[in-house]
Order: C-alpha cells, then sequence, then structure tokens
C-alpha cells in the first residue's frame, strides 16, 4: 500500500503523538470507548483514510468514505461533549469538596450537635422499623427465650407421664 505524501506539519505533529501515545495511531483503536480523546478520533480518522485511499477510487469506496467521515464527526461530537461534562462534574466536585471543608472549618460541632463519624448511626425515631434494642438486650432475650422453652419441655414431658398414669389407674375425670 502507498502511504499519501506527508506534509512536514503533520510531521511534527506525528513526533508529539509518539510521545503523547507510544503505540501510534493504532492504539487510539485499542482504547476504551469512555478513554477516547478527539487526538484519538483524528487519529482513527487518519488511519481509516489511508486504507480507504488504498483501496482506490471506486464509487462504493467514495460513498462509504462520506460515511466514515460522517460516523467520525458524530464520534468526535461525543468524545467533546463527554470531555466537557467530564471537567463540569470535577469542577463541581471540587467545589462541594472545598465548600464541606469550610463549613467543617467554620461550625465545630457544639455540645448539643452530634458529630457524625463512619462508625455511628443516625435513628429516626418516627421510623417504626426503627432498632429499638441493643445487640446484648437481643442476646439476653434470646437467652431467656431458650431456657424457658427447655423448661417447658421439661413439664410437658410429666404431664405426659401423668396423664398416662392418670389413664392406667383408671381414674378418669
Amino acid at each position: 500500500m502507498e502511504e499519501p505524501p506527508v506534509r512536514e506539519e503533520e510531521e511534527e505533529e506525528g513526533e508529539e503523538d509518539d510521545e503523547r501515545d507510544e503505540a501510534g495511531p493504532e492504539g487510539a483503536l485499542g482504547k476504551s470507548p469512555f478513554q477516547l480523546t478527539a487526538e484519538d478520533v483524528y487519529d482513527i480518522s487518519y488511519l481509516l483514510g489511508r486504507e480507504l485511499m488504498a483501496l482506490g477510487s471506486d464509487p462504493r469506496v467514495t460513498q462509504l468514505q462520506f460515511k466514515v467521515v460522517r460516523v467520525l464527526e458524530m464520534l468526535e461530537a461525543l468524545v467533546n461533549e463527554g470531555s466537557v461534562a467530564l471537567e463540569e462534574l470535577k469542577m463541581e466536585r471540587d467545589n462541594l469538596r472545598k465548600e464541606v471543608e469550610g463549613l467543617r472549618r467554620q461550625d465545630p460541632p457544639t455540645s448539643g450537635e452530634v458529630n457524625l463519624s463512619p462508625n455511628k448511626m443516625v435513628v429516626d425515631l418516627t421510623d417504626p422499623n426503627r432498632p429499638r434494642f441493643t445487640l446484648q438486650e437481643l442476646r439476653d432475650v434470646l437467652q431467656e427465650r431458650n431456657k424457658l422453652k427447655s423448661q417447658l419441655l421439661v413439664v410437658q414431658e410429666e404431664l405426659q407421664c401423668y396423664k398416662r398414669f392418670f389413664f392406667r389407674s383408671g381414674k378418669q375425670t
């Protein structure tokens, strides 16, 4: 395949691209779609253009070339829009961090306020499903229940013995 002649500007840009991405234009095709930059789209465009030129001037190739250019324009717009949205989100995150830090420095918790940390839980007292007992209290209740259950089983066995005794001796009530 013959490569189209390269202008001097493109050669200088190519050297910068090699420093930026050592895999060259082919590396752009190996990236995740979410990692693509506008420069990667240009690299992909360059590769496709080279391959389409190598196919010749068949009218079908020309029609395909127009479609490929349109798809690449749409891809570039999506990448640019994603980059702008990402930058906006990063700026908003940074602003929120600064605001939180300012609030922490400005208003240290007073004696009436609760200092929330990762090891503390907030309970809504109006929630009917809120926790009402500590874990230890629940363990104590379970132990007592098990003890009473075992006593009940013993009493039921005794009752069965008495019933058998009364029915055998003929003393029916």
